[in-house]
């Protein structure tokens, strides 16, 4: 059960909540232990910044007072995760959906950013999908994952491994929301996203040199995001580890 309220003092406008949340997925296999989203190095304080996907997919119900306006809900689609740190990441990109035409039993979480390791930084991205109880987990350290992401637009994403391998391509007509987000120089608008994207995902099994398609799937409801600086020209690139493998 969750309830609160926020007030602007300065203008008077507020928001209500109160709603229940029915739980799905987290971020792992059903009836796992949870997973760290960046892995067991998570646990130590050398991210920045840290980043959990708390519950992949859940169904809230109840309603919101925006300003005197209510919306109630029931079954609707939820999501939560966590970010700590100082900052989100000097640049990021993000895409999530739990709302698939014809696939109720299916989230889909995926983003990548440029983010500080002690004193570097590195490029990581990830790809998360949770279908019928089974958590398909692609990251540096078992799958290369790339991506080819624009200014604003369009969102593509493939990663590979040894047993699967994924294609993303989100995008949007709509010129989005501006947001505030966390940076060294506190919150400012440097974040822009929609939750009213296009997306189109296929995972496939690999057998050898062949691949079978498990999952084709679609959706007008997806999240998609950028973030940070330096959106001037699109942002190409793949990350793995070095010991990952892919024939």
């Amino acid at each position: 059960w969750h309830q609160g309220i926020i007030r602007d003092p300065a203008s008077d406008r507020y928001c209500r909540w109160q709603y229940t949340i029915k739980p799905i997925y987290g971020w792992a296999n059903t009836g796992t232990p949870q997973q760290s989203t960046a892995g067991w190095l998570s646990y130590l304080p050398i991210f920045e910044p840290g980043w959990q996907i708390l519950m992949a997919h859940g169904l809230a119900s109840g309603s919101i007072d925006w300003n005197g306006k209510i919306y109630t809900f029931t079954d609707a689609p939820a999501y939560s995760e966590k970010n700590w740190g100082r900052a989100f990441p000097k640049k990021w990109f993000w895409l999530n959906c739990n709302s698939f035409n014809n696939e109720p039993d299916l989230a889909l979480t995926a983003g990548g950013g440029r983010r500080g390791v002690l004193w570097w930084e590195e490029s990581a991205a990830l790809i998360g999908i949770h279908y019928r109880g089974k958590f398909y987990e692609f990251v540096p350290w078992n799958s290369k994952v790339s991506w080819q992401i624009q200014p604003w637009g369009c969102w593509q994403m493939q990663a590979v491994n040894s047993e699967y391998e994924v294609e993303l391509t989100g995008t949007t007509d709509l010129p989005g929301t501006p947001l505030r987000a966390p940076t060294q120089e506190g919150l400012i608008f440097v974040c822009r996203d929609t939750m009213q994207g296009q997306l189109n995902l296929e995972l496939r099994s690999r057998v050898g040199s062949k691949s079978q398609s498990i999952l084709k799937a679609n959706s007008s409801l997806c999240g998609l995001e950028i973030g940070g600086s330096s959106w001037f020209q699109p942002w190409q690139e793949s990350t793995k580890m070095p010991w990952v493998t892919i024939t």
